[in-house]
């Protein structure tokens, strides 16, 4: 058993490793290569984050999917090139909406060079994302824009809050959707569709990336509450200073608005207050870390890993569906 990736992916069978590592090696070059420019600064700002590191979650999954086909095929590469890039250039955005501190371990860029800055290297990254894209064809650029209407409509669905009495979690759940489950659904997709699979295999492998992406970001919410920055590589409680109603304090809400108990409604008025004092994040974390709704949170995370896994049923046992398998159990493990 061999440990591939930052994201911790436990492979069993030594070709597939191979395979993996040698993909996501590629990536890695593809990525710097993408993010060159010719002023200087513009090249260190866009490599800020690759250079970071990162968990390549989507990378990994592209590289995986494309098992099912012709892994060396042209396209598999550049288009785990492109779903990181976009990622990437949403992290720059979404710092500058969250005022982040930290980013991946190190100072985010908006904390680095200002929220302008970190809003156009996001945008210079969007566009080396399309650079790349043109070459794969209409069909991939398709798919990337219906995705990335998609991720923006989530963003902004996020900002913009739940409407007309609608459930706040139903609504969170759509959000996370369009956020999160829209991109990496689409690296299982480029995966499966640039190696040549059965359109069958690209479909369940699209289905596996969206769900599997609902619980990758579950699991980002109760790291949020549960971690240290060590562990995260982001400042504990992002999240609830900014404001953005994560899964565990939405459960946290209804449970108090169902049972009127004065201790959760005191925390929901902590919640309330100005979380710019570290004192009182501080005590906000260590009461929602004992909380109920935390463990509720995780059930949450289970069950979409375990749909995800449920999807994989119809394709065929060999080391690459085992792979996406562990990768549903890698997902479950960084929510504790």
């Amino acid at each position: 058993m061999t440990v591939v990736g930052a994201f911790g992916l436990s492979v069993r069978d030594q070709a597939l490793e191979a395979d993996v590592q040698a993909g996501l090696a590629a990536v890695e070059e593809g990525l710097l290569e993408a993010t060159k420019s010719g002023v200087p600064f513009i090249t260190e700002a866009a490599q800020h984050l690759v250079r970071a590191g990162g968990k390549r979650f989507r990378p990994l999954l592209v590289m995986l999917a494309a098992q099912f086909g012709d892994p060396y095929a042209p396209g598999v590469v550049p288009s785990a090139v492109v779903v990181e890039l976009t990622h990437l250039a949403t992290l720059y955005h979404d710092d500058v909406m969250d005022e982040a501190d930290m980013r991946r371990g190190a100072p985010s860029a908006n904390a680095r060079w200002g929220n302008s800055l970190a809003v156009l290297t996001g945008d210079f990254l969007f566009s080396r994302a399309s650079r790349v894209l043109a070459d794969l064809g209409p069909e991939a650029v398709r798919i990337q824009a219906e995705a990335f209407e998609r991720l923006v409509t989530g963003q902004i669905l996020e900002t913009a809050g739940p409407r007309d009495g609608r459930d706040p979690i139903e609504h969170y759940l759509d959000v996370i959707g369009g956020k999160t489950g829209s991109l990496i659904a689409v690296s299982g997709r480029y995966g499966a569709m640039m190696s040549g699979a059965d359109e069958r295999v690209v479909e369940i492998l699209t289905h596996y990336g969206e769900r599997l992406g609902t619980a990758f970001q579950l699991a980002d919410d109760v790291l949020d509450i549960a971690s240290d920055s060590h562990e995260s590589g982001k400042t504990p409680g992002t999240d609830l200073r900014e404001g953005i109603p994560t899964l565990p304090v939405l459960h946290l809400r209804a449970r108090a608005e169902a049972t009127g108990d004065p201790a959760d409604l005191e925390l929901c008025a902590l919640l309330d207050g100005d979380l710019a004092d570290d004192d009182r994040l501080a005590e906000v974390l260590r009461r929602l870390r004992a909380h109920p709704a935390l463990e509720q949170a995780r059930r949450d995370t289970v069950r979409y890993a375990e749909e995800a896994r449920a999807t994989l049923a119809p394709l065929p046992e060999c080391p690459a569906r085992a792979a996406l398998e562990e990768l549903c159990d890698a997902v479950v493990h960084r929510a504790g």
